[in-house]
């Protein structure tokens, strides 16, 4: 297959992104757009001059494969559509709504012989993609994953266990190479009455012990990756695209200005240069090679599935435990306004 007809279902924030990179890359056709809202639709449509389908059905009869970018529930019966008619997916974290639907749909894509990739974008994060390759020689001790970010800018539809952390549980999965034997979390809420803040740690058979901080009640965004090596120390910063590795050395030189005046270099920081490309053109990418090639994506379902188990346990472990944080200042405007309209 040389050029992939390719359509995207649901184009809000990152579905527009999905049709952005499509409309500009070789191997993609972008042949079609569907969205319940008919106005943002058009709008989308009018910027890649596509057309606008009414109906979901309509748009697969045109297509070699799909990008699903809807709210999560709406995945399962999408997937398994595509699925009937031997359409390729990509198809947004999480996978699915439930574990359940995970497991079903690893089974009907395996029986399908279709292309399903799970968009855990991370995985194609060009400074994730570099510390793999620094790590490949290393003993790994520790990993510390932190995500934060501030509240108006996430998806409030879902906890931060799924907004946020199942990125890290999956590059955990990954870096690793397996699923944790043991998982303990704690969490509290802020605002939303779910978890806003979680911190989880996992271990594995004969691995690293592994930390993970998602929050999303800070007002600065941050994605890191610390890992603590037999060999050095390495700093990843997923945002800023660095890589900081700090190796162990304890040379002693003597400081000829001085007489028998020695100093001790401790460490040395090697600055790793991180490639400028998009992640999502680089996940898009792949999604379309696996497609022409017809060979199995690099994130299938069974990681998407290997990812929400993960996010369940952490679930289940803080269930019950949540502790709530009182919003005092929304306490107190409500007061005020109280006492405005008592006064009033």
């Amino acid at each position: 297959m040389d050029t992939v007809r390719i359509g995207v279902i649901g184009v809000g924030r990152m579905g527009r992104n999905h049709c952005r990179v499509y409309a500009t890359m070789r191997g993609a056709d972008l042949v079609g757009i569907y969205d319940p809202r008919p106005e943002t639709a058009q709008e989308i449509a009018a910027m890649y001059d596509v057309p606008v389908f009414t109906q979901v059905e309509d748009l697969l009869g045109v297509v070699d494969a799909v990008s699903i970018v809807t709210p999560t529930p709406y995945h399962c019966d999408l997937v398994m559509q595509c699925l009937a008619r031997g359409i390729h997916v990509l198809v947004e974290k999480p996978m699915t709504e439930t574990l359940e639907q995970a497991e079903t749909l690893v089974r009907e894509a395996a029986a399908s012989g279709a292309v399903v990739q799970v968009g855990h974008i991370e995985r194609f994060n060009p400074t994730y993609m570099e510390l793999k390759k620094v790590l490949e020689e290393m003993s790994v001790l520790a990993v510390n994953f932190k995500r934060l970010s501030p509240y108006q800018t996430s998806n409030t539809d879902v906890d931060v266990i799924l907004d946020l952390m199942i990125h890290d549980i999956d590059l955990a999965h990954d870096l690793i190479g397996g699923e944790p034997q043991t998982i303990t979390a704690n969490g509290l809420t802020a605002f939303s009455g779910k978890a806003d803040h979680v911190v989880t740690q996992m271990g594995f058979e004969n691995g690293p012990i592994v930390t993970m901080t998602a929050s999303r009640v800070t007002e600065q965004k941050v994605r890191t990756i610390e890992v603590t090596c037999r060999e050095a120390f390495i700093e990843a910063d997923l945002l800023n695209k660095s890589i900081a590795v700090h190796r162990r050395s304890f040379g002693e030189y003597l400081n000829h200005n001085h007489a028998g005046v020695k100093y001790r270099q401790e460490s040395v920081v090697e600055r790793i240069l991180v490639p400028g490309a998009e992640p999502l053109m680089l996940e898009l990418a792949h999604f379309i090679e696996s497609v022409q090639n017809k060979t199995q994506s690099s994130v299938p379902p069974q990681a998407g599935f290997f990812a929400l188990r993960s996010a369940e346990r952490i679930c289940d472990d803080i269930c019950g435990n949540l502790v709530e944080i009182p919003d005092e200042r929304a306490a107190l405007n409500a007061e005020n306004e109280s006492v405005t309209i008592h006064s009033a």
